[in-house]
């Protein structure tokens, strides 16, 4: 969770997510649960210090509680964060993440009650979707994971032509409880084959004859298993630090005018808004040609960059903080990823499409 990459002066920022236990063991007392522990203690007090950035904090929090096996205070946070539910951005995803918390510490009508709520609420955002449907498939409720899985499916990507990433999940966790139910392939599962982009096949990863192989005395078939399991790893690991992304600085017209009126040595770092806008899609372009996955913009405000350079003791006119200050608005959760998708409006907030705008623009 810790934003410990180190970023260039372009106002990059790069963030890690640990990786996470299997959901059904509590963490023994050591120093990983103790770790956890303290985390979520220091985004507590951060939620304090930002309060309106506390959604993203707290649900990180309950998350490290989870980690920590501390179930009970994470499911705390929660009913917290429900307590104001008015105020919040997405409470279909905490009532979710509430739900699947509450299942594994033997919580599971309350944690049913809570998931019906959610599929009837039919959110627009696939996590709760994903949440609620991998909470099902893992107490062995496939017929359940199923039919939610294709609800989502069915509801955010009918006659969408290229599924956002976030929507992939959806999509291999469907494939994935198809596979253990014996149903043939579909053209969801044809999409989700499409998306795929391991050596691995989601049929081979979704196989569920595949733990059979590990009780093998044959060698090749230890060895293959060993290899599915890696990709599969590869995959999840990537999933986990999804959510976390490299992000750009970007300023708007207003407040880069702002800046550079107050601090002026800052002018050489941004001679215009057009050249600074510029420079951001260029730069993203160069990091995703370059293989840097889960790439985002944060946007800028004087008073939030004077408050944040304050804090580290320093001068707003100190380029250096820049990258530092782009991490720390990735950290609170304020990272838009992109690119954009086509006909979504463009990251710039000009009112044009992405694709009339800065993706022709650079081209």
């Amino acid at each position: 969770m810790r934003p410990d990459t180190p970023a260039e002066s372009t106002g990059k920022a790069g963030n890690d997510r640990p990786g996470e236990n299997d959901r059904n063991t509590s963490a023994a007392p050591n120093a990983d649960t103790a770790d956890h522990t303290a985390e979520a203690a220091r985004l507590e007090r951060t939620a304090g210090l930002y309060p309106e950035d506390a959604e993203a904090l707290l649900l990180r929090a309950a998350a490290h509680l989870e980690l920590a096996g501390d179930r009970p205070a994470a499911t705390a946070l929660y009913d917290r964060l429900l307590a104001t539910a008015g105020a919040l951005e997405n409470a279909t995803l905490v009532r979710a993440l509430k739900a699947a918390n509450l299942w594994e510490y033997d919580h599971e009508a309350e944690a049913r009650a809570i998931i019906d709520g959610v599929r009837a609420t039919a959110p627009r955002d696939p996590a709760p979707w994903v949440i609620v449907a991998e909470s099902l498939e893992s107490h062995d409720e496939l017929e359940a994971a199923h039919k939610t899985f294709t609800e989502a499916v069915t509801l955010l990507l009918t006659d969408v032509p290229e599924p956002p990433y976030a929507t992939h999940p959806l999509l291999f966790g469907r494939h994935r409880v198809r596979r253990m139910l014996g149903a043939s392939h579909d053209d969801w599962d044809a999409l989700a084959d499409t998306l795929h982009s391991l050596p691995v096949s989601l049929d081979e990863l979704h196989d569920p004859k595949r733990v059979w192989s590990l009780g093998s005395e044959n060698p090749a078939e230890l060895q293959a298993e060993l290899v599915r399991l890696r990709a599969e790893l590869g995959a999840y690991r990537e999933a986990l630090s999804r959510p976390f992304p490299v992000a750009v600085l970007h300023w708007p017209a207003g407040e880069l005018d702002e800046l550079v009126a107050a601090y002026a040595d800052l002018a050489t770092e941004y001679p215009s808004h057009e050249t600074h806008l510029a420079t951001i899609e260029r730069s993203l372009r160069e990091l995703a040609a370059s293989g840097t996955p889960n790439l985002g913009i944060v946007t800028g405000t004087v008073p939030s960059y004077e408050a944040f350079a304050a804090s580290e003791g320093s001068s707003p006119s100190d380029t250096t903080l820049l990258p530092q200050y782009a991490t720390t608005l990735a950290a609170r959760g304020r990272a838009v990823a992109w690119p954009p998708q086509r006909a979504a409006e463009c990251w710039c907030h000009s009112g044009r499409s992405y694709e009339e705008c800065h993706r022709r623009e650079i081209l």
